[in-house]
């Protein structure tokens, strides 16, 4: 199924996302990667605030090449998302609705989807130029001096990315590997 959302991602949305569907988000989602997820990390272990409101948010991993002149971002193509493992469950727990990258994720990320009705999308890797002409703006918002793990906030009009884990636990790694294996096994 191909569908335009809007994000911030509302529950209702979020749960009616499907493993495979191909989605267009149009709005607000939030930039960070490996430095920046630590830093977050560290500032809920002492207490402190986060330096974006995570609530019903989507976070890409990606960090962006420099922008070319008259764009607002260079490349933009997302990062393995598995690097943030570590830190995905607590901020879902938080109220992170979605999370941008590419690959598989732990159990315990899938367990954290699961249980707050987030979802999980992938962007297609490789097509960093291609992603950023959804990009209209780019703002550093925290950590700037990371240089580009630095949080952005992005506005993006159909920024396209693929439903990889829905909020019912459906994961479309598993379910190609398992049809890969099937197809093997009959041919």
């Amino acid at each position: 199924m191909e569908r335009h959302i809007t994000v911030p991602l509302s529950a209702e949305t979020a749960a009616s996302l499907r493993a495979g569907d191909y989605i267009y988000l149009t709005g607000t989602i939030y930039t960070a990667r490996d430095a920046a997820h630590k830093r977050m990390h560290e500032a809920l272990e002492r207490g402190e605030e986060l330096p974006l409101d995570i609530k019903d948010n989507v976070i890409y991993y990606m960090g962006p090449s420099p922008a070319r002149e008259g764009r607002p971002i260079g490349s933009a193509g997302p990062t393995t998302a598995s690097r943030m493992d570590r830190y995905a469950p607590t901020l879902l727990d938080l109220g992170l609705k979605g999370m941008i990258g590419k690959g598989k994720r732990l159990q315990a990320v899938k367990d954290a989807v699961v249980r707050n009705g987030a979802v999980y999308f992938a962007a297609v890797g490789g097509a960093g130029a291609l992603l950023s002409r959804s990009i209209l703006a780019s703002e550093v918002i925290a950590y700037e001096d990371l240089g580009t793990e630095a949080i952005r906030k992005l506005e993006v009009r159909d920024f396209p990315v693929i439903v990889v884990m829905d909020a019912a636990g459906n994961d479309l790694y598993e379910t190609a590997a398992q049809e890969y294996r099937r197809d093997k096994s009959e041919g």
